[in-house]
């Protein structure tokens, strides 16, 4: 599904603002078919420069990038991906049925399958009764569920989630990860970037450690957890091994 072969990218010195900067330094991992990742590190790891190579938003210096089985993907190609960002931004005159149907139909989506699906997922995400209101009035949480629902609507097969637990409460989370979960089971992969590491263990079965633009470590969480478990402690979490790895390479 993704495949990131030594990729490298720098973004360039900027006049009389910042110096050229190595965001990524030769990262390899793979994502396959079915399988979660959680893509996981630091503030300016490169996790997000990760996301927009595979969003097209940018290109990489080096390396190579395999998207659904194809090295130069073409905008058609994501109409396979849903793409959930960390940040949304919706134009404030919108209503969450007229946001989804703007996304469906940009796949191409019949009208009436728009409606099935966007009634399906708005009921599964709590917020069908406030369909017809202005995302503008949308609490945090809301337009996040609403993001969510733009992300499914046309049934991707690949789903990027980023950061999607921010703006959630405790039982916003927990539908969510509910969510996840089933989805994993009908066999979609999603790479799964966030900061709350016990939702990325929750979730998923393996880690990529990214950090200042190199891979740490590419593999499975309990392995990882093996590796970094002491005498004293038989088994530890992820946010524990997370911490012993970033802590060993800057030692």
């Amino acid at each position: 599904m993704i495949q990131f072969i030594e990729v490298h990218k720098t973004y360039p010195k900027q006049i009389n603002r910042s110096p050229a900067h190595r965001a990524l330094k030769g990262i390899s991992f793979s994502l396959n078919q079915g399988q979660t990742l959680g893509l996981i590190g630091q503030n300016g790891a490169g996790k997000s420069t990760s996301i927009r190579l595979i969003m097209g938003y940018m290109r990489a210096d080096k390396g190579k990038l395999i998207l659904l089985q194809d090295e130069n993907p073409s905008p058609l190609t994501r109409r396979h991906i849903g793409y959930l960002p960390e940040t949304s931004s919706f134009p404030a005159n919108l209503t969450c049925m007229e946001l989804l149907h703007f996304a469906g139909r940009c796949c191409d989506m019949p009208k009436q399958l728009i409606m099935d699906r966007s009634e399906s997922l708005l009921k599964r995400l709590g917020i069908w009764n406030d369909r017809n209101r202005r995302l503008s009035q949308y609490s945090k949480g809301m337009q996040q569920r609403a993001s969510f629902a733009a992300a499914l609507i046309h049934d991707p097969e690949l789903l990027i989630l980023d950061e999607p637990m921010s703006g959630l409460d405790p039982i916003g989370r927990a539908e969510i990860i509910s969510l996840i979960h089933d989805l994993r089971k009908q066999g979609k992969s999603i790479l799964f970037c966030s900061h709350l590491l016990d939702d990325v263990e929750r979730i998923t079965d393996h880690v990529a450690i990214l950090h200042h633009g190199k891979m740490l470590y590419n593999g499975a969480i309990a392995d990882l957890c093996a590796q970094q478990s002491t005498q004293e402690k038989d088994h530890i979490s992820l946010q524990d091994a997370f911490v012993s790895v970033v802590q060993g390479k800057q030692a």
